[in-house]
């Protein structure tokens, strides 16, 4: 490879332990031998009786130019290309930087060498653009190496060490985990790789195979034969990136490799989401733009969660990996998995955008970000909380799109819509909507409202947050740190001669006694409430410590929901009923050989699925229901009874729907439970 052997020029300094100095030999005194491959140049024979601490005390006087080079008859240049160094450039220095400046690899050149920037330029790899831009910086800072300013220029890796190899006259290798030798990488340390952007690749007899991504490097090629005891290396040009994710997948066990980052950075640009700033964050955001490829990587997986119709966007650290997973349709499903190194740049990126403290790790963190992309304004939500891993990241994804839906397009049987509409037609009472998180509540109340007459009504909203804004409707948020709940801005709301209030959810005794208070006198009342059915929540409210009367007097009706997946118009088809299953169903009015299923395909990613639809458990109340809730049933005894009055469980609702075919029976066995 060079045309030095490091060892017995240090040993021939004085390194300590180095062999006894030896007689100077005819071809010492000659002083013009050539070099050759196996040839070592030696220094004045002199020198080696004096310890290394001596030459470096007295390193000003060392003198690192071949014999006899003042007299014209040293080593010719054109036999050797370190000769070419011009006695003026050549200055007393340190033993170890001397060898750093003489050797030169093979080939004559280096990777700093401006010629790069040309190899690269002449295979259309950069542009006329990118090769001015590099010139430029290596004029203004001559001791870096082109490779490195090429680098930052973010140009691809592969590419610019490619090219280094080239001119290096070294070989050039992909790293993965099939090339990787972990005996030896054990042996060299994880840590010590990382470090030193170092992989063993394979061993060939007595001689190992090294990736670096430096190609002059030769002390630490000496370093290396030294910690794996081998008396050869042979190294190869690799890049730093395939280097520190082989050793994260195999260090984690895991098989799967991290995300093409560069790939995908090639496709985004900065402005591609464009984030709302305030007078708070814009400081921050301008600092934080210089960090582009975080930038663009943040973007990315904003624009991906939107194409997909993803509802929120997790980013997971584990102990050796980072994972990013979106849920679509209900279900979580993984996008990504960026280098765990990303993880604290993308948490910090999402923190600015949020004004939150990118300083604190140690305590949750709740803020929101307004962004537009593809010409679609969004809100995103964001949670941090901290893991024995690292903070976790959640957003959901407020898309102002995603609500603009009627009450005709939630999936509501012809019966349940008719009725729903009836109530909230109605001038007064209690309206409340019930399911788990995520089942769409907060949809369902939105196009109730939007169904109101807003020029001939005053509607107004109580949440928290705010998640979407609805023109014509006066929208208050509530802020639990300045005392701003939901019993006072409700309070409030009712001095301002409301005809309909929303209230995001009643999750105490003072909310609901209020809203009792309101539908009484003449106010319509929408709101959310935690439970599994619609008969449920009367037990809550009683539970809560609203008189069971009152709850009878106010509530009009109570709507259950759950949403489950439809079936990808794109690739349905009738399939067989399973024999175990033909009983069950046909206890449940279903009962035919074959029924609807998707069989998956590209436009559902080949889940056999593609969007949502509600099932709806209306529970409307009527004067005997009434005078039921007041003498305090048991739910289950309250349930049985709302059923033989004509209440359609979500189970029943579920069903219906599979008969219709918009769904299958997995997924209404997934989202509902037995009941009577």
């Amino acid at each position: 490879m060079g045309r030095f052997d490091i060892e017995r020029l240090l040993r021939d300094l004085g390194e300590p332990n180095a062999d006894a100095p030896k007689e100077p030999s005819a071809d010492d005194e000659r002083g013009s031998e050539v070099v050759g491959e196996d040839t070592p140049v030696r220094p004045d024979p002199s020198a080696s009786t004096s310890t290394r601490a001596d030459v470096d005390s007295q390193a000003a006087a060392i003198d690192v130019r071949p014999p006899d080079f003042n007299t014209g008859s040293g080593l010719d240049a054109e036999i050797d290309p370190a000769m070419a160094i011009g006695h003026d450039r050549v200055r007393p220095t340190r033993p170890d930087d001397a060898l750093r400046d003489l050797f030169v690899p093979e080939g004559g050149a280096t990777s700093g060498n401006v010629d790069l920037i040309d190899l690269l330029h002449g295979r259309d790899e950069i542009d006329g653009g990118s090769r001015d831009t590099a010139r430029r910086l290596q004029a203004q800072t001559p001791d870096r190496p082109v490779a490195a300013i090429l680098l930052e220029m973010e140009i691809e890796e592969s590419i610019v060490q490619r090219g280094v190899a080239e001119i290096s006259r070294i070989d050039f290798a992909k790293v993965n985990t099939d090339t990787v030798d972990a005996a030896q990488m054990k042996r060299l340390g994880v840590d010590y790789c990382l470090e030193h952007r170092v992989i063993p690749l394979r061993t060939e007899g007595t001689r190992t195979v090294i990736g670096t991504t430096s190609p002059d490097d030769v002390f630490l090629l000496d370093e290396l034969k030294r910690r794996l005891g081998v008396s050869v290396v042979k190294h190869v040009l690799v890049c730093g990136g395939e280097v520190v994710d082989a050793i994260q997948v195999l260090e984690g066990g895991d098989d799967q490799p991290s995300t093409d980052i560069e790939a995908i950075l090639a496709d985004v640009e900065e402005d591609d989401v464009e984030f709302e700033k305030t007078e708070e964050t814009e400081t921050d955001l301008e600092l934080e733009a210089e960090s582009s490829p975080v930038v663009r990587y943040v973007n990315h997986i904003i624009q991906t969660a939107l194409q997909e119709g993803a509802s929120d966007i997790h980013i997971e650290p584990g102990e050796k990996h980072l994972k990013v997973r979106l849920r679509i349709d209900g279900i979580l499903y993984e996008a990504m998995t960026p280098p765990k190194k990303m993880h604290a740049a993308l948490t910090s990126r999402l923190k600015i955008m949020a004004n939150l403290d990118i300083a604190e790790r140690r305590l949750p963190q709740d803020g929101r970000i307004r962004a537009t992309v593809m010409n679609r304004r969004l809100d995103l939500r964001l949670s941090t909380v901290p893991t024995a891993n690292g903070e976790k990241t959640v957003m959901r994804i407020l898309d102002d799109q995603a609500i603009q839906v009627s009450l005709d397009d939630l999936g509501f049987g012809e019966d349940t819509l008719a009725l729903w509409k009836k109530q909230i037609d109605q001038p007064h009472g209690i309206i409340l909507v019930t399911g788990p998180t995520g089942s769409g509540k907060t949809t369902t109340l939105y196009s109730s409202l939007r169904q109101m007459d807003m020029q001939r009504l005053n509607i107004s909203t109580v949440e928290d947050p705010v998640e979407y804004n609805l023109p014509g409707v006066t929208q208050i948020q509530t802020h639990a740190m300045i005392d701003m709940t939901f019993a006072r801005a409700l309070k409030a709301l009712l001095r301002q001669d409301p005809d309909v209030v929303m209230v995001g959810e009643i999750r105490d005794h003072e909310t609901a006694s209020i809203a009792v208070q309101a539908a009484l006198t003449g106010h319509l009342v929408l709101s959310t409430l935690h439970t599994n059915d619609a008969p449920s929540s009367v037990t809550r409210l009683v539970n809560i410590g609203v008189e069971p009367f009152l709850v009878g007097a106010a509530l009009n009706g109570v709507l259950a929901q759950r949403l489950v997946r439809r079936i990808c118009p794109a690739c349905v088809e009738d399939v067989p009923v399973p024999e175990e299953m033909r009983d069950f169903l046909v206890v449940h009015g279903i009962d035919g050989p074959t029924l609807p299923q998707g069989r998956g395909c590209e436009a559902c990613r080949n889940t056999g699925y593609s969007g949502r639809l509600g099932l709806y458990e209306l529970l409307v109340f009527d004067d005997h229901l009434r005078d039921l809730i007041a003498s305090s049933p048991n739910v289950t005894e309250f349930r049985r009874i709302c059923c033989e009055r004509g209440m359609v469980s979500l189970r029943e609702d579920g069903f219906r729907k599979i008969l219709d075919g918009r769904t299958t029976v997995e997924e209404v066995l997934r989202v509902t439970e037995a009941t009577i």
